[in-house]
């Protein structure tokens, strides 16, 4: 029908399409400078292939989740602090849960949304079972300047706030969580970004993707086939009539 048309890679798996059509086209449909989002990716990219030991964020937090997988703790969580960064945490399950969970491997990814899950999940990460450690998302810059007004007659209590961006207030909530868990003995991590800007998002994928792929060759799995999300294809086609699927169950491991 005319329709312009671009390329969807064959052998770039969905967690890892971000930086082809796949991911582009929609972005930059929403508005997003996608220029600007591969730059930040390709940056991220290059460090990551060049540094060296602990110079190198990828390597040292592969490393880091992998010795503390060994050591107990199968559970890592995703936390953010900006609505903004709900879907990226989305992302980052399926990158890392369908990357490394195979053959009896692999971390379990969960992700929480606070401060708003610092109620819900809360209680569970600071007293409940110490399977778990923590990655913080910190964004450095907000966009919005929103201060708390003054009002010393409201008697709500909150005076002491007066006059405090609540971009800061946040920060300080996020700094609270992470101490505090690391004192309930939950090994922490925080990665910061600057801002939410589209340069900003490409070097974070940029870091987890390299990151992930490192990881799961230390945890021994390729970190690139997905052969357990095919199981559940080969079954679904089987029960729908799709011609070519017989009738046995499908359950790769």
């Amino acid at each position: 029908k005319g329709f312009k048309t671009f390329v969807v890679p064959e052998n770039v798996g969905g967690r890892y399409s971000v930086f082809t059509p796949v991911g582009l086209l929609p972005l930059a449909v929403a508005g997003i400078d996608i220029r600007k989002l591969l730059f930040g990716a390709s940056q991220a990219l290059e460090f990551c292939k060049k540094a060296n030991g602990t110079d190198n964020p990828a390597l040292l937090y592969a490393a880091i989740r992998n010795g503390l997988y060994r050591d107990g703790k199968k559970i890592e969580i995703f936390a953010d602090f900006d609505p903004a960064l709900r879907y990226t945490g989305e992302w980052w399950k399926q990158l890392f849960g369908e990357s490394e969970g195979k053959d009896g491997k692999g971390l379990f990814p969960a992700a929480v949304d606070y401060s708003a899950d610092l109620h819900s999940m809360g209680q569970y990460i600071q007293s409940g079972e110490r399977s778990i450690f923590e990655t913080f998302i910190n964004v450095e810059k907000s966009y919005t300047s929103v201060s708390v007004p003054g009002d010393p007659d409201s008697g709500d209590g909150l005076e002491y706030l007066s006059g405090r961006e609540l971009s800061w207030a946040n920060s300080m909530a996020l700094e609270a969580a992470k101490s505090a868990h690391t004192a309930g003995g939950v090994p922490t991590f925080k990665i910061t970004i600057p801002d939410k800007s589209a340069g900003s998002f490409g070097t974070l994928a940029g870091f987890f993707m390299f990151a992930c792929g490192v990881s799961g060759y230390m945890l021994g799995v390729n970190p690139f086939n997905q052969p357990g999300v095919e199981a559940y294809k080969e079954n679904m086609f089987r029960l729908l009539g799709k011609p070519g699927y017989g009738a046995e169950i499908s359950a790769h491991k």
